[in-house]
């Protein structure tokens, strides 16, 4: 039985997904992952700072533009609660569309492309109106709205009503200029990035997922690696 089994072709999804029984994995390891990181940010002296980006850290620690997507505001029950529902909301489904591995990748990819927005609308001129080359930035808002902008982007080419993502996006960019202490400039990175990734993930030819799934992840990182490298050697 486990021999025919395996033999069985693999049902798949309108985009390539594998369907798959039971819980989308991939979501609950990065709610998994936010929530013990949070309980370590409030038990763990100096945790936050120590993977929190900002420009300056980011140059010399990469590793910081992703574990910040990670990290969320301490003094905020609320900012962590709303990213991860958030992420409820469209995680599983992208998950089961998509595919494991390039659900993941675009979720890391997204928080990358967060940070480096932040990188790119920063000025390494310190003022006293402007310290954003070293103000520490942290949240998932990044990678959810590269969730959003790809989910945006699949119901589309699945022919499915995208009013409410295109009214959340819209309201969500209101505030983000509105309220204080929000990083718009991850918002927009993150939503770029998953806009892009999702467009080669959905639009992709059926006979070569694969392929193009594949050289459009490392695509993408490269020119994010690329721009943040180019603002680097600017400033």
């Amino acid at each position: 039985m486990r021999d025919a089994a395996r033999a069985m072709p693999a049902t798949r999804t309108a985009l390539g997904g594998r369907v798959r029984e039971g819980k989308p994995v991939v979501t609950l390891t990065i709610i998994g992952l936010a929530v013990v990181s949070y309980v370590a940010q409030l038990v763990v002296p100096g945790f936050t700072q120590q993977w929190a980006f900002s420009p300056a850290a980011g140059e010399v620690e990469p590793v910081r533009f992703v574990s910040a997507a990670f990290l969320h505001s301490p003094g905020s029950l609320f900012h962590i609660l709303f990213n991860m529902y958030a992420l409820w909301l469209v995680g599983p489904y992208l998950e089961a569309t998509l595919g494991r591995w390039r659900y993941a990748a675009l979720y890391l990819l997204s928080a990358v492309g967060g940070s480096v927005g932040v990188l790119l609308l920063a000025s390494p001129v310190v003022t006293q109106v402007d310290t954003s080359w070293y103000d520490g930035v942290v949240g998932a808002s990044g990678a959810v709205f590269g969730l959003f902008g790809a989910i945006l982007v699949v119901l589309r080419r699945l022919g499915r009503d995208a009013r409410q993502i295109l009214v959340f996006l819209g309201i969500n960019a209101v505030i983000g200029f509105v309220l204080p202490n929000i990083a718009w400039q991850a918002h927009l990175g993150g939503l770029v990035t998953g806009v892009a990734l999702g467009a080669a993930f959905a639009f992709a030819p059926r006979s070569r997922r694969l392929l193009v799934g594949v050289v459009a992840t490392a695509g993408v990182a490269v020119v994010l690696v690329v721009l943040a490298l180019v603002k680097y050697a600017g400033a």
